[in-house]
């Protein structure tokens, strides 16, 4: 006998499966889809490299006819406009009998916004809205670009238990361990762009690169927090505030050094801080983060909730994410 799955557990998985379009489906955003049929998958999908096919369109034509009467499960609300590049995801939702909706997100995009719902409900499809955690927090990048016009920001640190960055000297490698950096390079593969200071670009040259055997294509465009000039292959931004001009850029990794991250936090534009510590200490060392204006203890508190925790080889990783109200 077949389990009955929750409709939480097959959007869950749909979830799962829209990481695997990040970020090459930019400019769209990464989605996933599963048709259920009888409790079992005859269909799964999620966006391809440059947007398309969409994650629906995929489940669809791996179901074929078995999509008759099943259950579409789908991170982000079908699509309700058509494009030069292909009818949209309602029209052939409508077209391939499928008898239930249900999604994660609804699509801030004006061009869909609600009317991908209503045009399913008109064709007789049951449309539900399932808003659970794992469908937005796939969706983090598309959604803060939409709705507030920037990319989402991760900060990361890699930091003594002490928190420090570099001897006093500026001597920095390696503070965490092989696994840790490794663990990093996954991180860099899952943004579009990511982002140093102009005093670590001229101390460091750094790479920033993916360097994970079958991930190398996925290395992320090189930005650097500068009022000068970016150096080939490299493109500059003045100040935080100006990510916004960051064309396309769902997911922004900032790397650092100390006056960047403070900057970035200042400006109160990070919305996930990974910290890497290693289990030595430093002492007399240089910090991770410079002043951010912070006047008195209380305005420190309240800015942060504790997220995942994780070992790697020696070292650990903290998750922290931004609260809002």
């Amino acid at each position: 006998m077949r389990p009955n799955r929750p409709d939480e557990y097959w959007l869950a998985s749909a979830a799962r499966l829209a990481a695997r379009g990040r970020p090459v489906s930019r400019p769209n955003p990464a989605v996933g889809a599963v048709i259920i049929r009888d409790g079992v998958v005859v269909g799964r999908g999620w966006t391809r490299p440059g947007g398309r096919p969409h994650a629906e369109a995929e489940a669809l034509a791996m179901a074929g006819e078995a999509a008759r009467g099943a259950t579409l499960y789908v991170t982000l609300e079908p699509c309700a406009h058509q494009s030069a590049r292909g009818p949209s995801c309602t029209s052939l939702i409508c077209e391939s009998g499928i008898a239930t909706v249900i999604a994660g997100v609804e699509d801030p995009d004006p061009r869909t916004a609600g009317d991908g719902f209503a045009r399913l409900r008109a064709a007789g499809i049951t449309v539900r809205l399932l808003p659970i955690p794992a469908a937005r927090i796939s969706l983090e990048g598309y959604l803060m670009q939409r709705r507030h016009g920037r990319p989402h920001v991760t900060l990361k640190l890699a930091t003594s238990l002490d928190g420090c960055i570099a001897l006093a000297d500026g001597t920095s490698q390696w503070i965490t361990g092989e696994a840790a950096r490794a663990h990093v390079h996954s991180m860099r593969a899952k943004a579009d762009a990511i982002l140093v200071g102009g005093g670590t670009l001229r101390a460091d040259s750094p790479r920033l690169d993916v360097r994970l055997s079958g991930l190398e294509a996925r290395s992320p465009e090189r930005w650097v927090l500068t009022r000068g000039a970016a150096p080939a292959g490299w493109q500059a931004i003045a100040s935080p505030e100006a990510i916004a001009d960051m064309d396309g850029v769902q997911y922004l990794f900032v790397e650092g050094g100390a006056a960047c991250a403070a900057a970035f936090l200042k400006a109160d534009l990070v919305d996930r801080l990974l910290l890497y510590r290693a289990p030595v200490v430093i002492g007399a060392g240089r910090h991770a983060i410079g002043d951010i204006g912070i006047a008195d203890l209380a305005s420190a508190h309240g800015r942060w909730q504790s997220g995942d925790r994780l070992t790697l080889g020696s070292d650990t990783l903290e998750t922290y994410e931004r609260k809002r109200s």
